[in-house]
């Protein structure tokens, strides 16, 4: 990708849809006014012609690529409707009536996956930190003998909690939702029979979900309910069986390449800890006077930074600070309040480092 003078950035701590990289922007920007020598933009090509196939195809085998993972095994679906219809998807491909699907519950996604799933057979909660306000990842699980899956969400954005260890879950197909911290390190991808992420936090901009599924499990998929929410729909038509969403799809397979050009999976990791580190360090030497809410420190999310001030009559005036330095979003979400830093893979170094200053200050003064 060729650079140019970009615009001015400020450190976006929003927690999704969130920061893209600039080069991504600029050639997505080149992209929006002509796709290659097409003479048509990429929101104007067929999503059946040659030069946007060989975008999603390339997207599909980038992706599998950097997971580590087989195109022999797993295939990618990209498909519409966020993770929120995965809730609803998922179960009705896999689970029927008396039958029975594990879930762990750790935060408000795990909730709304439950509810959806009760729809179609029977949810054992498997392991479950409601009772401790969800500020640690649940350590007692317990799974049924003849369960069809195990669920979890791998990174959870309300709560500021992640799994850093899988369950052991003794051979049954385990399904993770991985919106909010897909491809931020490494991981044995192998280990999941099914994937999915909405794009907007690191893959690309809302409006495309992926879906990387095991063939193996999607062979057991029932057969009835609606054409265009099965599973094998999608997977026997390459996802074209409908219009895909051709732009968030364009931009994502833009994004993969950016994540093989900053040096694949273990450099984003390894920058994405040292920002981690940088906020909590911060925090941390201050305990009189913020609160990080995840009690259990190996159970911190790298991506969505919880805290609160103790004095909470400071709130806005963090925020007003905060703004005047050119940092924006840092307002928890709606149904915990406090604050949050999302530093997602494209987030900046330099911003984690903005950041860990001013709370320093801000506490100092």
């Amino acid at each position: 990708m060729t650079s140019m003078t970009p615009p001015r950035r400020i450190y976006n701590f929003g927690a999704g849809p969130s920061i893209l990289p600039v080069p991504v922007l600029e050639e997505a920007s080149r992209g929006v006014l002509e796709l290659g020598t097409s003479g048509m933009s990429i929101l104007e090509v067929s999503h059946r012609g040659m030069d946007y196939e060989a975008i999603q195809f390339g997207a599909r085998d980038r992706l599998l690529k950097i997971m580590g993972l087989s195109g022999d095994e797993y295939t990618v679906l990209f498909l519409g409707g966020g993770a929120s219809l995965q809730f609803a998807m998922l179960p009705m491909n896999f689970l029927k009536a008396g039958e029975t699907a594990d879930y762990i519950h750790t935060g408000e996604w795990s909730a709304k996956a439950m509810k959806e799933a009760k729809k179609f057979g029977e949810v054992h909660v498997a392991g479950n930190s409601e009772s401790e306000k969800f500020t640690r990842i649940p350590q007692a699980l317990t799974f049924s003998a003849n369960a069809k899956y195990v669920h979890l969400t791998t990174n959870n954005t309300i709560e500021g909690t992640q799994f850093h260890q899988w369950p052991d879950v003794a051979g049954l197909p385990l399904i993770a939702d991985a919106s909010s911290d897909i491809l931020s390190r490494r991981i044995d991808f192998s280990k999941f029979a099914m994937i999915y992420a909405g794009a907007q936090k690191n893959l690309g901009p809302a409006g495309v979900t992926v879906v990387v599924i095991k063939k193996e499990f999607l062979a057991k998929a029932n057969e009835n309910g609606p054409t265009l929410l099965r599973y094998r729909t999608h997977a026997d038509a390459d996802s074209l069986y409908n219009t895909p969403p051709v732009f968030a799809i364009y931009t994502l397979g833009l994004v993969l390449k950016w994540i093989e050009a900053e040096g694949g999976l273990s450099k984003i990791e390894e920058r994405n800890r040292r920002k981690a580190q940088l906020i909590y360090q911060a925090l941390d030497a201050y305990p009189s006077f913020y609160d990080p809410t995840v009690s259990v420190k190996e159970d911190r999310s790298l991506m969505n930074i919880t805290f609160r001030l103790r004095d909470v009559s400071l709130e806005s005036e963090f925020l007003k600070g905060a703004g005047k330095l050119g940092m924006d979003g840092l307002k928890g979400h709606r149904s915990v309040g406090g604050f949050r830093a999302s530093v997602y893979n494209a987030f900046p170094e330099a911003g984690a480092q903005a950041l860990a200053e001013y709370l320093h200050r801000f506490a100092l003064r």
